[in-house]
């Protein structure tokens, strides 16, 4: 894997959240980025750069004008943003540094970014205020072309790891109930992150919770209900089923799975984001998000 080290305005753009005009304002104004030009002008930036622009961003964030941003050296300026960051309990040097381990597949620097975290956070805090973060940017920036699905599955594979050693650590609690919580992804999806974390909360919280993972066929469920008496599903769909066929889906789930016993599933995603809530069968209820969900429970 080749380390990305040269960017373009628009990959700046796309990992800092500024638009690209007001990079080269700052710029032209404030000599703040010193990029390379080629000779047809068209200008690239080192990680040095994207660095700085980052943290430019954390400090104006934080009210600071860029006119006084300008003023102070780099030293200054990392650390005003270490202060800030602390102070302020704010999460974007922590998200910073995660990107740049993504870019440049530094396992080091992640490891030690999640390591102070974890030094003043509980694992739930870091995942729900950084690692949540972090995740919907990586969407933004793969689909964008700014990351390659190398980068993508590097940082994911990182947090999958974390996650796991958590509910290691919490899966020997005994269940408070006869409730239990059946975590799959339809078939052909594969973004699991968000779901085994609802395993991990679950397990946390003291349910039952059985994670079955990517990919699972309906079939399945149906031999699930042989097993256990009281069964919640829940399910995260990102890719699939595609937005035309969730609510599809959705009523096959509740017609041919929940209708016999009066159960309950739950459903969270970005293809879920389109529906229309008023025409959901009664025994599923859609979530905004994870945190949505975990209160629900």
């Amino acid at each position: 894997m080749s380390i990305k080290n040269s960017f373009s305005i628009k990959d700046l753009e796309n990992l800092s959240g500024i638009k690209a005009h007001t990079i080269r304002i700052w710029e032209k104004r404030y000599n703040l980025l010193e990029p390379e030009r080629s000779d047809s002008n068209i200008r690239t930036y080192n990680l040095q750069n994207l660095r700085k622009i980052l943290n430019i961003v954390v400090l104006n964030n934080s009210g600071i004008k860029i006119s006084h941003i300008a003023d102070i050296s780099e030293e200054e300026l990392n650390e005003k943003v270490r202060e800030i960051t602390i102070e302020n309990k704010e999460n974007s040097l922590a998200v910073n540094n995660f990107k740049i381990a993504m870019l440049n597949f530094d396992q080091s620097l992640f490891e030690a970014t999640y390591n102070q975290l974890l030094a003043r956070n509980s694992f739930r805090d870091v995942f729900l205020k950084e690692f949540l973060i972090l995740l919907t940017d990586i969407g933004n920036l793969w689909s964008t072309n700014t990351i390659s699905p190398a980068h993508e599955r590097f940082i994911s594979t990182l947090i999958k790891q974390k996650i796991l050693v958590n509910i290691e650590r919490v899966q020997n609690v005994s269940p408070k109930d006869d409730m239990t919580y059946i975590l799959y992804l339809p078939m052909n999806e594969i973004h699991d992150i968000g779901i085994l974390y609802l395993h991990f909360e679950l397990m946390l919280k003291g349910y039952k919770s059985v994670f079955l993972g990517p990919s699972v066929p309906l079939e399945n469920l149906y031999e699930l209900q042989h097993v256990f008496e009281n069964i919640t599903y829940i399910s995260y769909f990102t890719v699939e089923p595609g937005k035309e066929k969730v609510m599809e889906y959705l009523q096959t789930v509740s017609k041919n799975i929940l209708g016999k016993r009066k159960e309950t599933m739950h459903v969270l995603g970005n293809n879920t984001k389109e529906i229309k809530r008023s025409e959901l069968p009664n025994n599923i209820v859609v979530h905004d998000s994870i945190v949505d969900l975990i209160d629900k429970i």
